[in-house]
């Protein structure tokens, strides 16, 4: 290292003498330990420093809010991986940030360490806060975060500098991650502890030194690093020992400096009286920290790594590295073999002995996670290394991350939410011990146990926890596949899941309290007049089976539908109701009275709007014949809840509009033709009027046909006048009129069937004499299309050699 950063031998000299004097005297009061977070080499050599400096205190760089919770995270029923979730929230914003700790992260290493000796541990960082616009108040650690997964241990600063940069290039490493493995992590236990310490230290002191000192206090650095030193002056008069475990990006701040140097006091602030904050421990998953490593902190690969931990705590720590690769190896090949890649035991030694060589290449003490990578692609790939034969890459990337879900001790912090969730979780048999994806097939009509599950997996969706997906079943919501019996949902179990639970534990103690509380406090939201969002919210409450709540929100869509002067939005008001009412039982709905009496009163409220029908948009005349349908299809559902009598006054009211839209028209007559005993010959006088009208009213013709198709499709079928009428518009139209209607006319024919189709054909083909069945042979024999294709391409070629063409 000292041949590679010769060009900064001034600033080299001044960082070897700051560590002989200040990081690592052990004669002195204070010690600094350098460390990068999730640093499996950094934690080995903590503990060697703990055993020979013995200090009275472990001082660790951590938000200082989670002391109270350390005794917790050194309890033995604790098992990482684990976190600390913070939390604030101000008037303005809010913002939640991970602390993220593994077995082998150094500060988790020291917590443990000093449980087992009796000696306390303390976090000495400021707290995530947001960052102040006008008034002066304590100052903040990070800009006001956009991403919803942020880890305290932030590491932009270090990862991103110049010096780490050339670093890159002059050893020839294609990332950070892979520069640090090849300096600290790789022979980590052949280096003496002060050495490696030194190390640390002077590599990421130079990359600070990259920075200003205006960058430093922008990013919050300067300020954190004057809280940590005043804990660190506070730890001075009570003890004699004290050990500093912090980033290495940090400890040169926290050092005793020379006048003019970079470290400056940074303006004391007071803090908002609006600021709130909670800090929770929580489970944590290996997927997740190893996820958020590529943007945040600490190490990648944390299944691989955690493998090394584990044998360096053993006698054979010094073939940690090469034990952990022939166990993945191993591994690789058995996990291939069952899924039918063709993969053999040569081609695991041949990507062993490949490691070996890549590390002698690359001049590294022992092949690392990078060599085991590219060996796995030149051993294991067959052929070209793409998408299609990637499988070998992939199933090593999840081996090298892990699935370990942690385990956090019973405390007095536990969140209600959190544990009613286990506990509903447990009951429902969902496997929430380990990562992974897993899915769950429901038999909704036949168990109960299921349609409880299928209630829980409503509510977590509900509230915004990303635990389960529906992948397949009825959407009552949308109204899509509720013929299916059985619901099928994919789920995982996360700390984003238990995350997104504490931020509803404001809404209530339990899953069914924050979900009802949420759906009650969404519906208020809601504009008077919007009674089909309210009808919505309605069902969904349902679906999640909180019927206590639905008593309340009957009240708000009552209130609504009674001011909603909109036709379109009543009418899904009442598919929505009679929705919910048809399904009552599968919901959960055993008190009805109150649904039916809301159902019929959202009914007739519509009716009611049905005779300001003329004034519709143009765009809106679709929707508006299909409610006119559905309106049609509940009253001859023969159930008294809809009366036939009130939709046949309305509708002969709109019918006598003048000037009414033609689609309205058709639709109207064709209802009123079923169920008020009108001559169905009354829609073919009507459409003859438009055929045989101006050339205007033979536009309209096809918008008419839609809506008589729309609710009496069958007049076609039956109607051999309609179809003779509707021949000789056709033959009449001007070219560029006939144009014009097509679109139209196809639109009003997507109302019938394949089969009905055919038999409309044979009609037409009846006006012509066709035979039956010719309308169905092709126009043109194949031969004579393959003879003229043939003759065609000839006479090209004759053409082409006179270039004549």
């Amino acid at each position: 290292m000292d041949r590679l950063i010769a060009q900064e031998a001034g600033e080299q000299a001044e960082l070897q003498q700051l560590f002989a004097q200040q990081v690592y005297n052990k004669q002195g009061q204070v010690v600094h330990f350098p460390i990068r977070h999730h640093s499996p080499a950094c934690s080995y050599h903590l503990l060697q420093v703990i055993h020979d400096y013995d200090p009275q205190v472990l001082l660790i760089e951590g938000p200082i809010s989670g002391n109270p919770l350390i005794p917790i995270l050194a309890d033995e029923r604790t098992e990482a991986p684990v976190s600390l979730y913070y939390t604030y929230e101000t008037n303005e914003e809010k913002a939640a940030f991970y602390f993220p700790l593994l077995d082998y992260s150094p500060e988790y290493a020291a917590i443990r360490k000093a449980a087992q000796l009796g000696i306390p541990a303390q976090f000495i960082d400021l707290n995530y806060r947001p960052q102040p616009k006008e008034q002066v108040i304590e100052p903040a650690t990070e800009e006001p975060m956009e991403k919803d997964r942020v880890s305290y241990q932030d590491e932009k600063l270090l990862t991103g500098s110049s010096f780490i940069n050339r670093l890159c290039r002059r050893l020839n490493c294609r990332s950070f991650d892979e520069l640090w493995e090849k300096m600290f992590e790789l022979g980590a236990t052949q280096k003496s502890t002060e050495d490696f310490m030194r190390g640390v230290f002077v590599y990421c002191s130079l990359s600070r030194f990259c920075y200003s000192q205006e960058e430093l206090e922008r990013e919050g650095t300067l300020a954190r690093e004057q809280h940590m030193r005043e804990r660190i002056d506070e730890a001075k008069e009570q003890y004699e020992r004290i050990l500093v475990i912090t980033g290495g990006f940090h400890t040169y701040g926290l050092l005793d400096q020379p006048a003019g140097s970079q470290i400056a006091e940074v303006p004391r602030r007071v803090q908002s009286a609006d600021y709130r904050e909670q800090i929770y421990p929580m489970v944590y998953t290996f997927e997740e920290a190893d996820r958020l490593n590529g943007y945040a902190s600490g190490m990648p690969y944390v299944g691989y790594y955690a493998e090394i931990w584990t044998l360096l705590q053993k006698k054979n720590k010094a073939t940690a590295y090469e034990q952990t690769a022939i166990q993945m190896l191993s591994r690789l090949m058995r996990v291939l073999r069952k899924q039918q890649e063709e993969v053999s035991t040569s081609d695991a030694i041949e990507a062993y002995g490949m490691m070996q060589g890549l590390a002698v290449l690359r001049s590294k003490p022992e092949s690392g996670v990078y060599e085991l990578l590219d060996s796995v692609v030149s051993s294991f790939v067959k052929g070209e290394h793409n998408l299609a034969s990637d499988q070998p890459l992939q199933e090593l990337s999840r081996l090298l991350t892990g699935n370990r879900i942690g385990t956090v001790a019973p405390n007095t912090f536990t969140v209600p939410i959190v544990e009613d969730f286990r506990r509903l979780a447990n009951e429902c048999k969902l496997q929430i011990g380990t990562t992974g994806r897993h899915k769950k097939v429901l038999d909704l009509y036949s168990k109960p146990l299921h349609r409880q599950t299928s209630r829980l997996l409503h509510c977590m969706v509900f509230l915004g926890t990303e635990f389960g997906t529906l992948e397949s079943g009825p959407d009552w919501v949308t109204y899509r596949d509720v013929n299916l019996m059985r619901e099928t949902w994919s789920y995982t179990y996360s700390s984003y899941t238990e995350a997104r639970l504490i931020e509803n534990s404001i809404h209530g103690g339990t899953i069914r309290e924050a979900a009802a509380q949420r759906a009650e406090d969404g519906i208020k939201q809601l504009p008077a007049h919007h009674s089909e969002e309210a009808a919505n919210w309605l069902l969904r409450v349902l679906l999640m089976g909180l019927e206590d709540s639905a008593d309340r929100l009957f009240e708000q869509v009552g209130r609504t539908l009674r001011q909603d002067g909109s036709f379109l939005s009543l009418s899904r008001t009442v598919e929505i109701l009679e929705r919910i009412y048809e399904h009552r039982r599968l919901l959960g709905l055993y008190r009805d009275k109150v649904l039916l009496e809301l159902l019929q009163e959202a009914y007739h409220n519509t009716l009611a709007k049905i005779t300001g029908l003329q004034h519709v948009h143009q765009d809106e005349q679709p929707k508006v014949i299909q409610a006119l349908k559905q309106l049609y299809m509940l009253a001859e559902s023969g159930r008294g809840t809809f009366a036939a009598e009130p939709l046949v006054d309305r509708l002969s009211e709109l019918l006598s509009v003048p000037e009414l839209p033609p689609g309205l028209e058709g639709v109207c007559i064709a209802i009123l033709s079923r169920i008020d005993g009108r001559d169905p010959a009354e829609i073919t006088l009507r459409a003859r009027a438009y055929m045989q009208g101006t050339p205007e009213q033979m536009m309209h013709t096809a918008a008419y046909l839609q809506g008589v198709f729309a609710a009496a499709r069958d007049v076609l079928l039956y109607d051999s006048t309609l179809i003779g009428d509707l021949n000789t518009l056709l033959s009449r139209l001007p070219h560029e009129d006939f144009l014009r209607m097509i679109p139209e006319l196809r639109l009003a024919f997507t109302f019938f069937t394949p089969t009905e189709i055919d038999r409309i054909a044979e009609s037409v083909g009846s006006l012509f004499e066709a035979v039956a069945g010719s309308l169905s042979e092709p126009a043109v024999d194949e031969k004579v299309l393959q003879q003229s294709a043939a003759l065609d391409h000839a006479i090209r070629e004759e053409l082409s050699r006179w270039r004549l063409i």
